[in-house]
């Protein structure tokens, strides 16, 4: 989606990384330790692609980086080019066989992972390499400069801090497969069908379609909680899908009282990552207003709640800010 779509010109000069000799020593300190213990063994192709949370990021990326590069994907479920991106992603993890490991990172469950790394935006790419931690890119970019991205970290990690990445053994996958189709499967719902048509509608960018869809499920049930998602973050990326955004920005700040510029302001913001801005801006804008306007600002505020999901701590700070200025 092209408002958030950012070039790969930001990626960095991996052969500049800092203190890279004391790196290496942790790096070779670490694989050495783990050889006194038999080592870390093969993995399978599936263990090449991770999800990682706040208690398991020390063990699971800090100390998985001295052996073998790890690329963090920082997503959200309603980051639309998260989802162009995150498999993209995971297939290029099965693909290198071991040069790297994908760790995907939800930034909604997350909140700390994400201020420790300055995320302004998502979806955002780093990597950590023998404890370093290494811009790589923000937002969805072409798979050429992907690949050459990860080549370079690749070539770096192994060239200055000797990782020569993980044993991939396809055999292993076996267990592990076995597994999961002992898995219970979830039997299929009355909505099923037309919540995967919405979904595949929106994955294409049919936000109209996508939009019709979710509206057919609500009129039978107008409670079912994946619908209303569904359809928020559907009206939502129509809204925004042919946004100029310098010019709404600019709009927005020259005029705090244009109620629909604040609102299209927001709207970017919140495509944007920038959730709190997005839930300030309009909580400002219901004070500032009245009537019509207010009641505006405030259903579309409502909205937002729906795409970030009512667990959310930020929309529960957004809620309370909002009763402060209405009551």
């Amino acid at each position: 989606m092209q408002p958030r779509n950012m070039s790969m010109s930001g990626v960095v000069d991996l052969a500049a990384v800092k203190a890279a000799g004391e790196a290496k020593a942790k790096a070779e300190q670490a694989r050495a330790e783990a050889a006194r213990h038999g080592g870390a063994g093969a993995v399978s192709p599936s263990a090449l692609v991770i999800d990682v949370d706040e208690a398991g990021f020390e063990r699971e990326v800090i100390e998985r980086s001295a052996e073998v590069p790890v690329v963090l994907d920082f997503w959200a479920e309603w980051c639309q080019p998260c989802k162009q991106l995150g498999p993209l992603l995971e297939r290029l993890a099965v693909e290198y066989n071991g040069r790297i490991l994908l760790a995907k990172i939800d930034v909604d469950a997350n909140q700390l992972l994400m201020q420790q790394f300055g995320i302004q935006g998502i979806p955002a790419v780093f990597a950590v390499v023998a404890g370093q931690a290494l811009p790589l890119f923000q937002g969805a970019a072409p798979e050429a400069q992907i690949r050459q991205t990860l080549d370079q970290l690749v070539q770096v990690a192994e060239q200055r801090f000797g990782l020569t990445g993980l044993t991939v053994d396809p055999d292993a996958e076996g267990a592990e497969g076995g597994a999961a189709a002992a898995a219970p499967v979830r039997p299929a719902g009355p909505y099923d069908a037309l919540l995967e048509a919405a979904a595949q509608a929106l994955d294409a960018n049919d936000f109209a379609g996508a939009i019709q869809a979710y509206k057919n499920v609500l009129v039978d049930d107008p409670a079912n909680p994946e619908a209303k998602l569904g359809l928020a973050q559907a009206e939502l990326l129509g809204r925004v899908r042919d946004m100029d955004p310098q010019a709404v920005r600019k709009a927005a700040a020259d005029d705090p009282t244009d109620v629909q510029a604040q609102l299209a302001a927001a709207d970017l913001d919140l495509v944007g990552g920038h959730v709190e801005d997005a839930f300030g801006r309009l909580v400002e804008t219901v004070r500032r207003t009245a009537g019509e306007d207010r009641d505006t600002a405030r259903l579309r505020l409502l909205e937002l709640f729906e795409v970030i999901g009512s667990d959310d701590p930020r929309v529960t700070a957004g809620r309370q800010a909002l009763a402060r200025v209405l009551f």
